[in-house]
C-alpha cells in the first residue's frame, strides 16, 4: 500500500521534472494485457493507440507473460499447476497449445534466429526450449530441471525458474533462479540446450528475479526481489559472470516492505529503468558512458504492485501494469530519461503484463 511518504518523494520527484523536456515520440501502437482471472481479469485485453480497451479474448485467462516478434505468432505461457505454451495469432486465434514443461510458467524468451523458444517454469523450477518451425509453432521441447535452495525456506526451498533469455549472439541461454539464488547458463546447439551450469551466485537470500544485457557492452543487470538490490554483472564470452557492485533500488529512507520485479534498458544503454512493488515506485538510473548506474530518480507507479513496464521509446512512453489496483499508468520519458506522469490511466484488473499488439 502506497504511504504517505511514497506519495510525497513521488510528488517531489515530479517537481524535479518541471524543467524536463519531454521527448517528442510517434504515436503510440496499438497493446495487448495479459491478466489474472483471480483478481478480475478476463482474459487477454486488446488497448487501441488511444488507451480504449475492446473486448478481451477470454480464450486466453490467466496468461502471465507474452512475447512477439514483428512478424510471426505471439507466444504466451499460462500459469497454473501443469502451464502451458500457446502460441496465437494477432487477433488472438490459438495456434497451438503445449504444455509448459512445468508447473507456473512466468517468463519467455525468443532467441535471435527464431529458431527456438525458452519458458520458465516458476514453482517446477524448470526451464523448456522448443524448436521453432518456419510458420513459427513450437516443436517438441527439451526439458531442463534447475536444482537448488536458499535459505529462505518459505520462498527457497527449491528452484523457481523466474526469467530467461538468449544472448544477443545466441550461443547461451540464461535463466534467473530466485529459489537457487542464482543463474544457470545453457550452451545452445540450435534448439537443444546444455545441462544447466551456475552462471553466476547470487547473495544468499537476495532472490534473483530478472536481468536484461546492456545493449552495447559486456555487462547484464539484476534484480533480486528479496534484497530490492540491482547488480551489476560482467559477461564473460563462455556465458558466466562476475559481480561488478550491487546498490539499493530503494531510496535510503525507505525501512518498508517491497520486492524488486521488472528490469529494462533503453536502446542506446544510457538509462535502465527497474519496478519496486511495496514501495510502488519507479527507480530510473543513469548508465553513463561504463555502463555503471546511478540512481537519478524514483517516481510512484501510478498504482499498486508495479509487476510490470513497457518501454515504448518511439512514443516518448513508459506503461506500468499496477497489478493489485488493476491501473495502467502512463508515464512521458524526458530527454534525460527521467519520467513525468501523466493523466492517462487504463483500467485492466488483474493486469501483469503488456506487449505491442
Amino acid at each position: 500500500m502506497t504511504s504517505r511518504r511514497d506519495v510525497m518523494a513521488g510528488i517531489a520527484a515530479m517537481g524535479t521534472l518541471a524543467a524536463t523536456p519531454v521527448r517528442a515520440g510517434t504515436a503510440r501502437p496499438a497493446l495487448v494485457a495479459g491478466t489474472y482471472a483471480g483478481k478480475g481479469g478476463a482474459g487477454l485485453v486488446p488497448i487501441d493507440p488511444a488507451g480504449r480497451v475492446g473486448a478481451p479474448v477470454t480464450a486466453l485467462k490467466d496468461v502471465s507473460f507474452g512475447v512477439s516478434r514483428a512478424t510471426g505468432p505471439r507466444y504466451l505461457v499460462r500459469e497454473g499447476p501443469a502451464g502451458r505454451l500457446i502460441a496465437t495469432d494477432r487477433a488472438g486465434n490459438i495456434l497451438a497449445d503445449r504444455a509448459s514443461g512445468g508447473d507456473d510458467p512466468c517468463h519467455i524468451a525468443i532467441d535471435p534466429a527464431a529458431r527456438a523458444l525458452a519458458v520458465a517454469n516458476y514453482s517446477s523450477g524448470t526451464v523448456s526450449v522448443y524448436p521453432l518451425d518456419r510458420a513459427g509453432l513450437p516443436g517438441d521441447p527439451v526439458v531442463r530441471q534447475q536444482r537448488g535452495t536458499g535459505p529462505n525456506t518459505e520462498r527457497q526451498g527449491g528452484p523457481h525458474a523466474h526469467w530467461v533469455g538468449f544472448t544477443a549472439n545466441g550461443r547461451h541461454l540464461h535463466a534467473v533462479d530466485l529459489g537457487a539464488d542464482a543463474v544457470f547458463a545453457y550452451a545452445m546447439r540450435g534448439a537443444i540446450p546444455s545441462e544447466p551450469r551456475v552462471a553466476w551466485r547470487a547473495p544468499a537470500g537476495s532472490g534473483p528475479r530478472h536481468l536484461a544485457h546492456h545493449p552495447r557492452r559486456p555487462l547484464a543487470y539484476v534484480v533480486t526481489e528479496m534484497a530490492n538490490t540491482l547488480v551489476t554483472l560482467t559477461a564473460a564470452s563462455d556465458g558466466s559472470f562476475t559481480t561488478r557492485s550491487t546498490r539499493s533500488l530503494l531510496p535510503a529512507d525507505f525501512a518498508g516492505p517491497s520486492q524488486a520485479a521488472h528490469i529494462a534498458i533503453d536502446r542506446r544503454g544510457r538509462r535502465l529503468y527497474a519496478s519496486n512493488r511495496g514501495h510502488n515506485s519507479i527507480a530510473v538510473f543513469d548508465l553513463g558512458d561504463d555502463g555503471t548506474p546511478r540512481p537519478i530518480q524514483h517516481i510512484v507507479s501510478g498504482g499498486d504492485w508495479p509487476r510490470f513496464f513497457l518501454l515504448l521509446e518511439d512514443a516518448g512512453q513508459l506503461l506500468v501494469a499496477n497489478e493489485r489496483s488493476g491501473t495502467v499508468a502512463v508515464f512521458a520519458i524526458g530527454s534525460d530519461g527521467r519520467l513525468s506522469p501523466t493523466d492517462e490511466r487504463i483500467a485492466i484488473p488483474g493486469v501483469v503484463f503488456l506487449d505491442r499488439a
